[in-house]
This record gives structure tokens, C-alpha cells and sequence, in this order.
């Protein structure tokens, strides 16, 4: 039997943060983001992938029925299409309106919200949901962490938010030997009464969901496309459609994963290196050798009640760096005090009750913020570096500790609108202890 192919694809842009001088602190109509670099960089993008790359895949949709995709849109990628791109914007509508794609839920601002803040976390979730709904006429019932960030509570929230499906990494140590080509169940346990009551109150669909199925990422696979395409000095260069797929029917299994940035298209892989036509060339061979495709819930539905291993994660993965663990955004000291400055906010934040701060702090929470302060090297080091728009990671946490002193001195000066009582306060502070379950320790690579 030949595997189903489940092309999943992750599109997003963080807001980058302007040159904040210290001497700006406190000022009125303080802003914190380069919106002239963050414009350009998005038109930049957009002509280089997503037109040319959503022009492809409607075509291929158009062409071949049967032909499947998958998205996960974050919520400030959203907010850049409407301000830098309602094209872009346009053009996943059409795709939309195929039929034929699906498109997963996730924290809005690409946050580390699920590790940190549980109110936040659904919270998050919760806009998101709403947004994909009220932009095409979708209700996710797959979802996707940011980052692919995972741990067994992880998957558990997410099944009493109402989904049916979440994505992880195929990470070797925990599959031991196992494929990741079929999907896998997570163990089942009883969350904290509080954490099931918040995740109750801020519940993104209608009904918490039955069972939770995991779909992991073939990463050997996916890697094939998103790194090593161009790559002359790799023993598979030049990949060609044809090979790609022997690969894809080798491996066996009941779906093959395939999760990768969208920017893969056009941005990592540029046009000269054939990638569009690589892609182009799939749904045809796939279809001739009786390859299917299929998004997420249809992996999900077509899965139902069979036999399906545990897929044991005690310790949080993530699809980042050769560790695929969280030291992408806490290895280091510099790290740690950019995270645990913002979301020991929260509650200074929350309780001004100003729709406009409470803005300004969750985009500050987007995890690139954090990626870029990353002091890893070798080859982690270099895609760091690749992606990051400041001149060094020191560089990055200074702009983002002066945007945080500022964020710190409005909220502090902001009038109190919404006090936490005494009970709501104790709640929260017993979701605290059950979130540092979550963050199990690991040595700080990095000074």
C-alpha cells in the first residue's frame, strides 16, 4: 500500500523591532516595531514565495482534484497581509475556496504562551480559531503549537480545547526505532481540575474532543525539500521528483508527513534552483504511482479506530535545531530574562484593561524575538543567523529589553481596570505551578 502524502506548510512573519533608544523610554506614542522593515521585508517575501508559490499551488489544485495542502497562518502574519499584502491576503482566499486545503489553529502571535500562560495560551488560541473563521470560512480542527513545540500536557489541552488532531515533531528518542509514517496517541491522563475548568471557560469550540491523534513530522523527508534541495554538496543533489517519490513509497507507513516553512518556496529555495518546478511536477507522478494526498483531519478521520502506538513525550520537543528541544528560545541567560521579563507582565498588563498595551505585549511575545537572541553555533548557529534581521543576538535582546522597560513603565502608570479577586488570583497561581511542569529543566548551552 502506497502512504497518503500530508503537505503541511507553516506561514509566518513577527513583527522586528525598531532602534529604541533609552533615552525614548517613557515618552508618549512610543513605538516599538520597524514598520518600514517589517513593510519591506513582507513585500519582499511575498514576491519572492507566496504569490508566486499560492499561484502554483492553485493551479495544481485546479489541475488535480484530488490534490491536498495544508496551512497553519499566524496571527501577525495575518495582521502583515492587511497591512502590507491584502494580495497575499487575496490569494490563500482562493485557495481556500478550492475546497481543497485545510487550514490548522495555532497561538496567534506565534508565542511560547503554551509553556508559560495558560489563560494566555487559550486565549490565544481562542483569537486565532476565530480569525481563520472569519477569513475563510474554516473552523480548524486540527492544531499545531508553535514551533511544533510539544509535550504530552501540551497535547492534552488541546484535546479539551476541542481538537482532534495536533502535529509534533518525529523525533528519534522518543520513537525509538518506530515509524513516524502512521499516527500515534498520546497517554491519556486527567489534567488539574483548574486547568480543564480555564481551558472550559476559554474553549475555542464547541466541545472538548473524544480522542487526540498525533501526526509527526518525517523530518528526514520534509529536510530533503526545505534545506537540502540546493545543496550541491549533498549525495542526493539534484532531487528530482521522480526520486523524491521512490523515497516517499520506500518508507511505507500510512501517511507521510511533510511539514515545512512556506518560505521554503521562493525564500530558502529561490526560483533558479528549480524548486517551483519540483513541486509543479509532484501531483502528476503521485497520481500516475497511485500516491494520494490528504490534509490533517482527513489523516485523522481515515485513521478512526485503529491500533495506534503511544508517543511519549515527557519532556517538551520542538521541530528547532539538531536538539528539537526549547534551546532555540531559552538556551541562553539573555534568553531566559527576554521570556520571563514579558510574561511576568501578564497580570500588570491585564489588569489596565488597555486594548492597545495588551496589543503591544503579546507581539512582543512572538518567539522570534527570542530565536534571535540565540548565541548557538556552527550550523544551528548559521540558520540563526540567516534569519535573523539584527547584527548580533545582543544586539536583538537590547532592542527587545528597551521595548520591555517601556512596555513595564506603561503598565505600571496605566490606571487599574480590572483587578483579579482574591479566588481568580489563587487559580492562577496554582496554573503557574502546573505550567512549570511543562518547562522541565536543561542545561544552559550558552553564556
Amino acid at each position: 500500500m502506497t502512504p497518503n502524502i500530508c503537505f503541511y506548510f507553516q506561514v509566518h512573519q513577527p513583527y522586528r523591532l525598531r532602534d529604541l533608544r533609552i533615552t525614548e523610554i517613557g515618552r508618549d506614542g512610543v513605538d516599538y516595531f520597524d514598520h518600514a522593515k517589517n513593510g519591506a521585508i513582507f513585500r519582499k517575501v511575498a514576491e519572492k514565495c507566496y504569490l508566486p508559490a499560492n499561484a502554483l499551488m492553485l493551479e495544481l489544485l485546479r489541475q488535480y482534484p484530488a490534490f491536498r495542502i495544508s496551512y497553519s497562518l499566524s496571527g501577525v502574519f495575518l495582521d502583515q497581509c492587511e497591512e502590507y499584502g491584502t494580495d497575499v491576503l487575496a490569494s490563500f482566499q482562493a485557495l481556500a475556496a478550492t475546497g481543497q486545503v485545510e487550514f490548522l489553529a495555532e497561538t496567534y502571535y506565534h508565542s511560547l504562551a503554551s509553556i508559560r500562560s495558560l489563560p494566555e495560551f487559550c486565549d490565544q488560541v481562542s483569537m486565532h480559531v476565530s480569525r481563520i473563521q472569519e477569513l475563510f470560512g474554516k473552523t480548524p480542527r486540527v492544531f499545531r503549537n508553535t514551533e511544533l513545540i510539544y509535550k504530552n500536557e501540551i497535547a492534552q489541552m488541546a484535546r479539551e480545547m476541542g481538537f482532534e488532531g495536533i502535529l509534533a515533531e518525529g523525533a528519534d528518542h522518543l520513537l525509538a526505532g518506530r515509524s513516524p509514517n502512521e499516527p500515534f496517541r498520546p497517554p491519556r491522563f486527567d489534567l488539574p481540575r483548574d486547568v480543564s475548568r480555564l481551558i472550559a471557560d476559554h474553549r475555542p469550540l464547541t466541545k472538548q474532543s473524544n480522542d487526540m491523534l498525533i501526526l509527526l513530522k518525517n523530518y528526514r523527508l520534509s529536510d530533503d525539500v526545505a534545506f537540502r534541495f540546493s545543496d550541491r554538496s549533498w549525495i542526493g543533489f539534484p532531487l528530482t521528483a521522480d526520486t523524491f517519490t521512490d523515497w516517499l513509497i520506500a518508507g511505507g507507513g500510512f501517511c507521510v508527513n511533510l511539514f515545512m516553512d512556506y518560505e521554503t518556496f521562493g525564500e530558502h529555495q529561490w526560483a533558479d534552483t528549480g524548486i517551483f518546478e519540483f513541486i509543479h511536477a509532484l501531483p502528476r507522478i503521485w497520481r500516475e504511482r497511485g500516491v494520494g494526498t490528504a490534509t490533517p483531519s482527513q489523516i485523522v478521520d481515515a485513521w478512526a479506530s485503529r491500533q495506534t502506538h503511544v508517543y511519549d513525550a515527557h519532556a517538551v520537543i520542538s521541530w528547532a535545531d539538531i536538539e528539537r528541544d526549547l534551546s532555540a528560545w531559552l538556551g541562553n541567560r539573555i534568553q531566559h530574562a527576554a521570556v520571563d521579563g514579558i510574561y511576568g507582565l501578564e497580570q500588570a498588563v491585564k489588569e489596565t484593561g488597555d486594548p492597545e498595551l495588551l496589543r503591544s505585549w503579546r507581539k512582543l511575545q512572538t518567539s522570534d524575538h527570542f530565536y534571535h537572541m540565540s548565541t548557538k553555533y556552527w550550523s544551528d548557529g548559521d540558520v540563526h543567523k540567516y534569519f535573523s534581521p539584527y547584527e548580533s543576538p545582543y544586539e536583538a535582546y537590547r532592542r527587545y529589553s528597551h521595548a520591555l522597560c517601556d512596555l513595564r513603565q506603561r503598565a505600571a502608570d496605566a490606571p487599574k481596570t480590572q483587578v483579579p479577586g482574591r479566588n481568580q488570583a489563587s487559580i492562577f497561581e496554582g496554573l503557574r505551578r502546573f505550567l512549570s511542569i511543562l518547562n522541565t529543566p536543561f542545561a544552559i548551552r550558552n553564556s
